[in-house]
C-alpha cells in the first residue's frame, strides 16, 4: 500500500503577514489549489493534524491527515499512534513575516496544562510548544535576553528605558552589571525585577516615554541598528506599546537561509521579518505581554521566563549530515526534528526509512519522489506530502534543483 500522499496546508491571514503577491506562504498554497487574495495579509500556512487547520489530502473524498492516519495507524507507528492520540507529535509551518509578531514565550507541559486549566478562554490545548525556526529568507528576530552589560549600555544610552525602569532598580541593575560580582542565579532574578518592572508600567507612563524617546531619536537622525529598529517597532505598533521597550532586553538576531535557532519553552522571542520554516510540538499555545492587539498576559509572561541570558549565536543549531544533499537539524525534545535536503539538476537523494511519519514540503525547484512502490510523485514547488513510517523514498531532479524540507519524529 502506497505510503506518500500529497496534502493541501491550511492558510492563515494575520495582520502581520505579508501580502498575497509576495508571500512564500501564499505561493507554496496556491500550488495546492489554494485561491489567493493579493491584498490579503498571507502569513501561515499549517501542515499537520491540528484541528484548528488540518491538512487534507488531495484525493476525491478531501480526507483528513488525521482521518487518514487513523485508518492506518502503521503510517504512524503504534507507539507514536498511542503516545500522540492519533496524532502528529509536530504541526509544519511556512511563516511570512511583513511586521513583528508578539513579545511572546511558549509554556512548558506543566504551565500549559495549568493555564489551559485555569484559562481555557485564552489557552486552547494543555500542551508545550517547542519550536525550531529555520531560515527561507534573509530573517530577523528577537530571542532571548542579551547580554547584561548590553542592557545596562541600552538604559544609559536611552534615559527613557531607565525612567519606566524605575531608578531604585535601574541603579540596582547597572551597579551589579558594573562590579561583575554576583552568581549567575543572583543576575537572572535581578534580570527579572528589572524586566518585570518594565512589563508592568503603567501604560500612560510607557505612552509618554516611548513619544519623547522616538522624536528625540527621529530629531537627531539617530541610524544605529537599535535606534532604527525601535523606530520601526514604534511605527508598527504605534499608541505606545511596552514591546518597542522590551526589545532593548532582548538578541537582535538575523538568520540566512539554512540557518536556525531552537526555540526552547519559557524563552521570550518575536520574529520580526522574512520568510521561515517552522516546527513545533503540536499546540497553539502562546503568552503575549507587547507587539500585539491580542491579549496580553505580563503576570504569567514575566514570571515563566528562564532569564537565561547571553549571545544568541550559541543559540543557533548546528546541523549534521543526514545524506549527501541533506542536512539534518535535530533539537533536544521527542516531538520533532527537520531535516532539509539541497540538490542540483540531476541529482539522485536517498532517505532511508524513518521510524515515524513525516512531512515534506518543496520550497523550490522541481523533482521527483518515489517511494517503496515505485511510483513517482511531482515535486514542484510548494507541494506538499504526508510520507508513512518506514518508507524508502528517493528524491530525483533532472533540469531543475530542488529544495524541500522534511519534518518528522522518531522516538528515542
Amino acid at each position: 500500500m502506497s505510503a506518500i500522499y500529497r496534502l493541501q496546508g491550511k492558510t492563515m491571514t494575520y495582520h502581520w503577514g505579508m501580502p498575497g503577491d509576495v508571500s512564500k506562504v501564499a505561493a507554496y498554497a496556491k500550488a495546492s489549489g489554494t485561491d489567493i487574495d493579493t491584498s490579503l495579509p498571507y502569513a501561515e500556512l499549517w501542515m499537520g493534524t491540528h484541528p484548528n487547520a488540518p491538512s487534507h489530502v488531495l484525493d476525491e473524498d478531501r480526507t483528513t491527515l488525521a482521518d487518514l492516519i487513523k485508518k492506518n495507524p502503521s503510517f504512524s507507528t503504534d507507539q507514536i499512534y498511542k503516545q500522540y492520540k492519533g496524532d502528529l507529535p509536530f504541526l509544519f509551518k511556512i511563516q511570512s513575516v511583513g511586521k513583528a509578531l508578539s513579545i511572546q514565550a511558549h509554556p512548558d507541559k506543566e504551565l500549559g496544562s495549568r493555564l489551559f486549566k485555569e484559562f481555557p478562554e485564552n489557552y486552547k490545548d494543555p500542551n508545550h510548544k517547542p519550536e525550531m525556526a529555520l531560515a527561507l529568507t534573509p530573517f530577523e528576530t528577537l530571542f532571548g535576553f542579551r547580554p547584561l552589560e548590553e542592557i545596562a549600555h541600552h538604559m544609559e544610552k536611552y534615559f527613557e528605558l531607565k525612567e519606566l525602569v524605575g531608578e531604585e532598580a535601574s541603579t540596582e541593575f547597572l551597579q551589579a552589571v558594573k562590579s561583575n560580582d554576583l552568581t549567575e542565579e543572583q543576575n537572572k532574578v535581578l534580570l527579572k525585577k528589572t524586566f518585570s518592572n518594565l512589563m508592568k508600567s503603567n501604560q500612560q507612563d510607557v505612552t509618554t516615554s516611548l513619544s519623547k524617546l522616538i522624536a528625540r531619536l527621529v530629531e537627531t537622525k539617530t541610524n544605529d541598528s537599535v535606534s532604527q529598529l525601535l523606530i520601526r517597532l514604534d511605527r508598527e505598533y504605534p499608541g505606545g506599546d511596552v514591546g518597542v521597550f522590551s526589545s532593548l532586553f532582548l538578541n537582535h538576531v538575523f538568520l540566512e537561509p539554512g540557518q536556525a535557532i531552537f526555540l526552547a519553552a519559557n524563552e521570550p522571542h518575536a520574529y520580526l521579518s522574512g520568510d521561515l520554516v517552522e516546527c513545533m510540538a503540536t499546540s497553539d499555545n502562546v503568552v503575549r505581554a507587547g507587539l500585539t492587539p491580542k491579549f496580553k498576559d505580563v503576570d504569567v509572561l514575566v514570571n515563566m521566563l528562564t532569564y537565561r541570558y547571553g549571545s544568541a549565536e550559541s543559540q543557533k543549531m548546528t546541523p549534521v549530515k543526514m545524506g549527501d544533499h541533506t542536512l539534518l537539524y535535530d533539537p533536544p525534545i521527542d516531538e520533532f526534528s527537520v531535516a532539509w535536503t539541497k540538490m542540483e539538476a540531476n541529482e539522485t537523494e536517498n532517505h532511508k526509512p524513518l521510524a515515524g511519519p513525516s512531512i515534506i514540503i518543496a520550497t523550490s525547484g522541481r523533482g521527483i519522489l518515489v517511494g517503496d512502490d515505485n511510483k513517482q510523485h511531482e515535486l514542484d514547488e510548494g507541494y506538499i506530502y504526508f510520507v508513512g513510517a518506514n518508507t524508502t523514498l528517493t528524491a530525483k531532479t533532472s533540469d531543475s534543483n530542488l529544495e524541500f524540507y522534511r519534518a518528522f519524529t522518531i522516538l528515542t
